[in-house]
């Protein structure tokens, strides 16, 4: 029996799965792990000069059958090369055979599962009635995260905070047309889009804290999604001594989250780790207790997600005909 592999680029990927899609997949992923129906490994680092890296991130997962690898770099001084940042590429393998299903740019399932897993946090741990979403980092992440929270929340405001010069200003003009009933507003610094917002997502590089826990409201909701690497850091690590903190995954937390640098500096105990977020959504571990508590989701990224969003953009391949393929084994 001849058999293919297909081929998907990023513009087909997009075009294969949805963010709502996305954000089920997603959740019913963290489940799958919390009741021990998938194997993910830690991400295996390999260290590159100049603050750059490649990780390798493999995972099974019972149901649906699939297997696969994700093989993605960090280049931060891509942007002078006209390229991005981050780009990746992930291989979809029938568990049954090996035999390798698809080869697919990663990029985009990349962006989607990361926001997918923000916003499946904070639906389990912010206020329901939350409406304002500050956003410390305005790269490649951040206009799928702002999405993805207003597929959950009934947002009217976004205060958004950016590295770059005029960076924020491009951002919320772009963002402005595709949620024309939010308010977008380009914040000069950091403290500006903290102060008085229910969900706070940072998604930068940075190796330092940047947000201050005397700028955060009793009950805010914090997603830190910048810290996925040994060394990085963007919160004030008294804002973790007072916080409920649920991660995505115990080890890569402690090793390579936001956590990471307070726990190897004695700051923070790894037993200040209230949950995994399957945990909370199995109901394991209870979420939020109180109005007024601080919550942090540590997401390091999972290699589960990657492997359950490259299945169904397989799975929904087929059924829709796309047909560019390499013939194996031939």
């Amino acid at each position: 029996m001849r058999r293919t592999t297909l081929l998907l680029t990023q513009r087909e990927v997009a075009r294969l799965i949805d963010l709502r899609t996305a954000i089920q997949i997603v959740r019913e992923s963290f489940k799958a792990m919390a009741r021990g129906e998938a194997v993910m490994p830690p991400k295996l680092y390999l260290p590159l000069p100049h603050r750059s890296d490649f990780r390798a991130m493999p995972a099974f997962l019972q149901r649906p059958a699939a297997c696969g690898v994700k093989w993605v770099n960090v280049h931060p001084h891509n942007r002078v090369r006209g390229l991005p940042t981050v780009m990746a590429v992930i291989v979809i393998n029938d568990p049954s055979t090996g035999f390798p299903l698809a080869v697919m740019d990663g990029l985009f399932i990349t962006k989607l599962r990361t926001a997918a897993a923000a916003a499946v946090a904070a639906r389990a741990l912010a206020t329901r009635t939350s409406r304002v979403l500050g956003l410390v980092g305005c790269g490649a992440q951040a206009e799928t995260l702002v999405l993805a929270h207003a597929e959950i929340f009934r947002l009217i405001q976004v205060k958004a905070w950016g590295y770059f010069p005029h960076e924020a200003q491009r951002f919320c003009r772009r963002m402005r047309r595709l949620l024309p009933r939010v308010a977008f507003e380009p914040c000069a610094t950091i403290e500006r889009s903290v102060r008085d917002v229910d969900l706070l997502v940072t998604v930068t590089p940075s190796r330092r804290p940047l947000v201050k826990r005397a700028w955060l409201a009793p009950g805010t909701h914090i997603s830190a999604l910048g810290a996925d690497a040994p060394g990085k850091q963007e919160l004030d690590p008294r804002i973790l001594h007072g916080a409920t903190i649920v991660v995505d995954d115990r080890t890569q937390a402690i090793h390579a989250g936001e956590l990471n640098v307070p726990i190897r500096r004695g700051q923070l105990s790894p037993r200040r780790i209230h949950a995994t977020l399957g945990d909370v959504l199995i109901g394991r571990k209870p979420g939020r207790r109180s109005p007024d508590e601080l919550t942090v989701f540590d997401s390091t990224g999972l290699a589960i997600h990657d492997v359950a969003l490259g299945y169904e953009a397989v799975r929904q391949a087929r059924r829709q005909g796309v047909a560019r393929s390499l013939a194996f084994f031939t």
